[in-house]
């Protein structure tokens, strides 16, 4: 019996270690001020949420709108992502709706007491995901950039700067990206991050064309390299394939590869021909070993 008690704790604890990377999603439907724009939002997150459930198994997904948007509930969903979530796994934070900057300052506009960006920053910190995606498709996002980066965080923002304040179309067409497949440009069955912001952001210039007004919003995205390997969403023989444990283990460390990738390709020009040549060559030949056994 004392045997037992001693080895159960390591057992749980391996356990946990090999459990396959799941990721975390909030999204958050902030104060609409009108009918027309509460209406917007909410309609929106409604429509995220269904997306990311549909045969997503790998995911935990919360989901805040209309009177349930509030500061204290998303602190409570971060924490509790925070308390759950381990190096491994993904986080994304979507915000849809309103901001405001006063030239120092974003906040998010919420029921009750607003969110300002440095608060989302010190609790976002504490969630222990290593690969995390914040997507802050409000008016004014652009002013929320500094004090939310991080150097494992991709960050997505409607506007280019805090002074574009007027309502953002942006949301639109990112929640589009996440139903089309058109928005999978290389065909492999998975939606990055970066092919969804590359969708939404020409839908978006495309809308102010055709409509004849001048562009008050300029989404921008920091770390594109790490947001093309920053998967969103799986369909196809891809979703079927995270339903399976052992595959979505797979999967996780196949992106993992993928970022390393990534990451020396971004450093190539300071390392010498044969040594960057070398590193990528097994980088590669462990991605192909790899995707031979998701194959299987």
């Amino acid at each position: 019996m004392r045997c037992t008690k001693t080895l159960l704790p390591i057992l749980l604890c391996a356990a946990a270690l090999n459990a396959p990377a799941a990721t975390y999603v909030l999204t958050v439907a902030g104060l609409g001020g009108e009918p027309d724009y509460e209406q917007r939002f909410t309609g929106l997150a409604t429509e995220t949420d269904k997306i990311l459930r549909t045969g997503q198994t790998d995911r935990v997904v919360e989901t805040l709108k209309g009177a349930d948007a509030t500061k204290a509930k998303m602190e409570a969903v971060l924490a509790k992502f925070a308390a759950s979530a381990r190096p491994a796994d993904a986080f994304v934070l979507m915000m849809i709706g309103h901001g405001t900057y006063d030239g120092v300052e974003y906040k998010f506009n919420l029921p009750g007491p607003d969110v300002s960006a440095k608060e989302l920053a010190t609790l976002l910190n504490k969630i222990p995901a290593g690969r995390q995606l914040v997507v802050n498709m409000t008016s004014c996002s652009g002013g929320s950039v500094e004090a939310l980066k991080k150097d494992n965080r991709v960050i997505v923002t409607a506007t280019k700067s805090g002074t574009e304040k007027n309502a953002t179309v942006f949301a639109r067409y990112w929640v589009e990206a996440l139903r089309d497949p058109a928005a999978d440009v290389d065909k492999n069955e998975t939606i990055s991050a970066l092919e969804a912001f590359n969708y939404a952001q020409k839908k978006t210039a495309e809308f102010y064309t055709e409509q004849k007004r001048i562009a008050t919003e300029h989404p921008q995205i920091d770390e594109q390299q790490r947001a093309s390997a920053f998967a969103l969403l799986r369909f196809g023989s891809a979703a079927a394939v995270v339903t399976d444990p052992a595959k979505r283990a797979l999967i996780t460390k196949k992106e993992e590869i993928e970022g390393k990738i990534d990451e020396l390709k971004y450093q190539k020009s300071l390392l010498a021909p044969d040594d960057y040549k070398k590193q990528l060559t097994a980088l590669l030949l462990e991605l192909s070993k790899l995707q031979d056994q998701i194959d299987k």
